[in-house]
């Protein structure tokens, strides 16, 4: 019975504890509206198809984040030089990039690299999960913007989401 009211009793926890932190109060009314959340959301958390993360080579995300650190760094000097230079010189446009990662951890990790690098951005993940739409400020080299993603991003995720 009370698993049917609260499906998950840590998630309602903390979702309760969160609204506290946030609402910095803890008068009837915020308790009230906590105790509904804690009540809603695992309720509709349960109802999501779920894929559950399954880890393999957790130590590369060491690794990769430096690598990020330093092409986020990298990926800033190189867009303010394109902005404050001659905007005709910029090429915009969408790559489709091909994903070897099949587990949805993984891509959301990915795309969230992408976007965390300047001049990129992920517009769109393909219905199928086999093809991720970017957004790049300057594309002359498609090809060379694929093969950096997935020899840089991807092949490393493939290694800690299998």
């Amino acid at each position: 019975m009370i698993a049917r009211i609260f499906p998950s009793i840590p998630q309602s926890v903390t979702v309760f504890i969160f609204w506290l932190l946030m609402a910095e109060d803890a008068s009837p009314g915020t308790l009230l509206m906590a105790t509904f959340l804690a009540w809603l959301m695992p309720q509709i958390a349960a109802r999501l198809e779920r894929e559950f993360a399954r880890m393999g080579e957790a130590w590369i995300l060491v690794p990769l984040g430096l690598k990020l650190l330093w092409d986020v760094l990298v990926a800033n000097i190189t867009v303010a030089r394109q902005v404050l230079g001659p905007e005709r010189r910029l090429q915009p446009g969408f790559i489709w990039i091909p994903l070897e990662l099949t587990n949805i951890h993984g891509i959301s990790a990915l795309t969230s690299v992408i976007t965390l690098t300047p001049g990129t951005l992920t517009a769109e993940l393909s219905a199928d999960r086999k093809h991720l739409l970017v957004h790049c400020l300057d594309v002359k080299d498609p090809q060379a913007m694929i093969d950096g993603i997935k020899q840089r991003y991807e092949a490393p995720l493939r290694r800690v989401f299998p």
